[in-house]
C-alpha cells in the first residue's frame, strides 16, 4: 500500500509543492511547528533513513540545503532546524524548519495548516528559490 507522501507526491492527494525533481519533492507540512515548515522527501519510497541509498541521501540534503537557504531569505529566522524523525510516515522525510529556539522544533506545536495559508507561505518560499536560481522550484 502507498504511504500518504506517496499518494501526495501522486496527486491522490492535496500537496503544496516547493520543489519537485526526477528523485525528490519538496512540500509544506499540513500541521506546521512553524510557518514555512517544509517535508523533502524522495519519491521512492524508503522508510528508514538508513536504508536510504548514499547517493539518493545526498541529493535530498542538496535539495534541504537550497530550500534551507530560502527559508533564511524569507523568515529571516536564528537558524533553518533540520530534523529526521520518521515516525509519524513510513517514508523518509526531512523536516525543514524557521527556528529561533530549540523549542520550535516540538512535534507539541504542530497545529492545523489552512489551505490558503500553505499556499501563501509556499508562494513565498517559491519565489525566494527562484530568485536563488535554484532549478527545482515547483509550478
Amino acid at each position: 500500500m502507498a504511504s500518504v507522501f506517496t499518494r501526495i507526491i501522486e496527486g491522490e492527494l492535496p500537496g503544496t509543492f516547493v520543489w519537485k525533481d526526477d528523485r525528490a519533492v519538496a512540500f509544506l507540512s499540513i500541521a506546521p511547528l512553524r510557518p514555512g515548515h517544509v517535508l523533502v522527501v524522495p519519491r521512492e519510497e524508503v522508510d528508514h533513513w538508513l536504508d536510504c541509498p548514499a547517493d539518493l541521501r545526498d541529493h535530498m540534503m542538496a535539495v534541504a540545503a537550497e530550500i534551507g537557504h530560502a527559508l533564511q531569505d524569507v523568515y529571516e529566522p536564528a537558524k533553518v532546524g533540520l530534523m529526521i524523525a520518521g515516525l509519524e510516515v513510513p517514508h523518509l522525510h526531512i523536516h525543514l524548519l524557521p527556528i529561533d529556539d530549540v523549542h520550535d522544533m516540538d512535534f507539541s506545536n504542530a497545529r492545523p495548516a489552512e489551505r490558503d495559508d500553505l499556499e501563501s507561505e509556499a508562494a513565498r518560499i517559491r519565489e525566494a528559490l527562484t530568485k536563488r536560481g535554484a532549478k527545482g522550484v515547483s509550478a
